[in-house]
């Protein structure tokens, strides 16, 4: 049984005892899938953690005024050292390997507005090429970066925002704005960085509310996603098209989204794909007109939940969770045919070349699945060698930061 086949069975089973649970509710789902493999892997087993997002590698752009363009080449690894700090958490220098890098780090809150609202805030800490260090900013509620880790799109606070920023990592300041009509919650670069899509909301996609009868913060409980932009990032043009939400048909199913379900291109720069935990194949996909389009061949597949996404040649796509040969361990799938490989590491995060990944995972001995730290894996290897140092504490709790790759 996959993640969508559990995401769909939890939300029908609360749904026929209550009324239809908040967007939120996928995170507590991936939770009890987390409680079944207990069973599969052993009692001594540590099983992963799945995080609900949507986040998809973001490419990058050149800082200059007029030329903007991938940095490093259109996609020539600029810098192969690897830089590792096993002792930092949260990393204070650069962490990079093969020209994939740690082009961030973000601190997650939920800040209180009223009695019955709050924000899912996140504080970034951005790596300045420069001094190859991590800055604390907190004038972003969104930051997107592109490859070589020289440029990022940012959003301002109090989203959905109206205009889209280009920020210069080395001096910290926004190079160019891009005025939008309909407000913007999130941003993904394509792969060769010269689009980006927007996501388009027309409230705040990280606002929580109180869950009834509990004093625990949730999502609201439903989307208030409208559709998404893709411009062009030299000229800052583009086109927005409108996706409709799935309507209340009366079925519980058929009209659950996660309040922020953002959309990107996929790696041929030819659709645009979300996450959709209750469709029948977990994912959706459109032409840059905003028409809906069966799966694409090579893009069957992606998991929206699985940060590394597909390898740099578009051979091989990082899966979920396996767990068969390591007790923590996940698939590498490849993208024709489906067949699967096994590799060390917890939960994929962003490719390094086409036969590494950069991943959490747990150390030799722990019996915490939350106890994690990056480390650098290979397919068809044993080997795993760390990155950063230890993350504290259960997932959720204050402090436990979150990591913003930059591809090559």
């Amino acid at each position: 049984m996959n993640v969508d086949d559990i995401v769909r069975d939890a939300l029908r089973e609360q749904a026929a005892e209550q009324p239809p649970a908040a967007a939120g509710f996928a995170d507590r789902v991936l939770a009890v899938r987390r409680r079944r493999r207990t069973h599969r892997i052993a009692a001594a087993a540590v099983v992963t953690v799945a995080v609900v997002a949507v986040g998809v590698g973001v490419p990058l752009l050149d800082s200059g005024k007029h030329d903007v363009r991938p940095s490093g080449g259109g996609g020539i690894v600029v810098e192969k050292k690897t830089k590792a700090h096993p002792d930092q958490s949260p990393p204070r220098e650069e962490i990079s390997v093969g020209g994939t890098t740690l082009a961030g780090y973000f601190i997650p809150d939920t800040v209180k507005k009223t009695a019955e609202t709050a924000v899912y805030q996140r504080t970034y800490h951005l790596l300045n090429p420069k001094t190859g260090k991590y800055a604390k900013t907190v004038d972003w509620s969104w930051v997107a970066v592109a490859p070589g880790a020289k440029t990022a799109a940012v959003l301002e606070q109090d989203l959905p925002t109206s205009r889209i920023g280009l920020l210069d990592l080395t001096t910290g300041k926004v190079q160019r704005w891009i005025p939008v009509e309909h407000g913007v919650g999130g941003l993904a670069f394509s792969r060769d960085g010269r689009k980006l899509v927007a996501t388009t909301y027309t409230k705040n996609p990280d606002q929580l509310i109180k869950t009834q009868g509990s004093d625990d913060w949730d999502q609201e409980r439903t989307s208030s996603r409208t559709g998404f932009y893709v411009l062009d990032v030299a000229s800052g043009k583009g086109a927005w098209s409108e996706v409709r939400l799935a309507g209340d048909d009366g079925e519980f199913g058929g009209a659950f989204l996660n309040s922020r379900q953002d959309f990107a291109l996929t790696d041929d720069g030819l659709h645009v794909w979300s996450g959709n935990p209750m469709g029948d194949i977990g994912k959706e996909f459109w032409d840059l007109k905003g028409n809906k389009v069966p799966t694409p061949a090579n893009d069957k597949h992606l998991e929206w939940f699985v940060d590394a996404g597909k390898s740099p040649d578009g051979s091989l796509v990082a899966g979920d969770f396996a767990g068969k040969k390591w007790k923590t361990s996940s698939w590498i799938v490849d993208a024709v045919t489906g067949g699967t490989t096994e590799v060390r590491g917890q939960q994929l995060l962003a490719w390094v070349g086409n036969k590494q990944l950069i991943a959490w995972d747990i150390g030799k001995n722990d019996k915490s699945e939350f106890h994690q730290r990056l480390v650098l894996v290979t397919i068809g290897s044993d080997k795993e060698v760390p990155l950063s140092g230890f993350r504290e504490g259960n997932d959720g709790d204050a402090g436990r930061w979150e990591p913003v790759f930059a591809q090559p």
